[in-house]
């Protein structure tokens, strides 16, 4: 109940935050004059104009029931039930659709994938957004997705706030830049600036101090610290909450020691303060379009990034070194002809040694 409640009280203040910078830019865009209802009413229209609100469930299946057997002097089956899979999305969002964006659906349900969203810059210069929160379970697991963003691109300069969580790719980051934009003739730009992110401590490892010198894992002693009993004579082992979890060597190194280990990484990287790195990032976008040829690419690079000295910084993690941090993304597709179409699709990135990726890849062949 208690990380629920945390996590509504972070996506609270986001969202706060994130309506007095949407104000805050419908105001700055405003001539200089009091400020007053009808002045506040303009503001937010010119800003919410185009943008859509949208809050959807879906549900599906998961995989299928699973009958697990075993033999202990009698056969004995049990069925191993997986929970349907569902998705809660609730969102904001205003951002023009390149060309070769397509509305399919006549309302948002939640379950697009627009990867141009992780574009640095979108098709149009001015102020766009996007806010929305993904609770889904998949197979058994619950995760929660997450993509905020604030975006403002002028004729020579770029400014984003961006917050990501991807509970599949288990990667959490805030990320704001500040950068200055180059235009090379109208389809191709270069971009220089820095960047502040904010995130768990990467590179961490809790189970560090439990290894011995000969690389195995004192997993006994942990759990014991943890506050699970270890009764050898009546081959029973019980959690802190004195349940028996076990009641054979096997089962407890088997099953109980992996979720051990697990609640214990977890409840150590929550106690750490978030990390800040402050780094420097170079970019470039490319964007073409024709009803038959289009190409759209982005990419960033940040090979340079401040040691603050923190115990937990990246950088002790690395020894001491600097790291390369990169993402980018490719969005193509050509019609060869009236039947012929061939289209490749991605993004990728890699920060603290962590990726995430989507691709897909094709040909449609149109028969008449």
């Amino acid at each position: 109940m208690g990380l629920i409640l945390n996590m509504k009280q972070k996506l609270g203040y986001i969202f706060v935050i994130a309506f007095w910078l949407v104000a805050s830019c419908a105001f700055a865009q405003q001539p200089a004059k009091p400020v007053n209802k009808a002045v506040f009413k303009k503001g937010l229209k010119k800003t919410f104009k185009f943008s859509t609100f949208y809050i959807a469930a879906n549900g599906a299946n998961s995989i299928a029931d699973q009958d697990v057997y075993s033999v202990n002097n009698i056969l004995s089956a049990n069925t191993v039930v997986t929970p349907y899979d569902y998705s809660l999305s609730a969102g904001i969002r205003k951002i023009a659709r390149f060309g070769y964006e397509n509305r399919a659906n006549t309302f948002y349900d939640g379950t697009e994938s627009t990867w141009s969203d992780a574009a640095t810059l979108g098709k149009v210069d001015g102020f766009e957004f996007l806010f929305e929160a993904d609770w889904r379970r998949q197979q058994g697991g619950s995760f929660l997705d997450q993509q905020h963003f604030l975006r403002y691109v002028a004729n020579n300069w770029i400014i984003k706030m961006e917050y990501l969580q991807d509970g599949f790719a288990d990667v959490k980051y805030y990320e704001s830049s500040q950068r200055y934009r180059q235009k090379v003739g109208k389809k191709l730009s270069f971009n220089i600036g820095a960047v502040q992110r904010s995130s768990e401590p990467y590179g961490y490892d809790p189970l560090s101090q439990w290894l011995l010198e000969n690389g195995n894992l004192h997993y006994t002693h942990l759990a014991i610290q943890e506050g699970y009993e270890i009764d050898v004579f009546n081959n029973e082992y019980r959690d802190p909450d004195g349940n028996v979890v076990a009641t054979s060597s096997d089962v407890w190194e088997e099953i109980v020691i992996p979720e051990v280990l697990s609640d214990y990484v977890q409840k150590k990287r929550n106690e750490l303060p978030a990390q800040w790195n402050h780094s420097l990032v170079a970019g470039f976008d490319y964007y073409h379009f024709t009803k038959d040829f289009w190409l759209h690419s982005w990419g960033n690079i940040m090979p340079y990034h401040y040691d603050t000295g923190d115990e937990y910084s990246y950088h002790n993690f690395n020894s001491g070194e600097q790291w390369l941090d990169y993402s980018g993304g490719l969005i193509f597709g050509y019609r060869l002809d009236k039947h012929l179409g061939l289209f490749v699709e991605g993004k990728y990135s890699k920060y603290w040694n962590r990726e995430w990726y989507d691709f897909k890849i094709g040909a449609n062949y149109v028969i008449f």
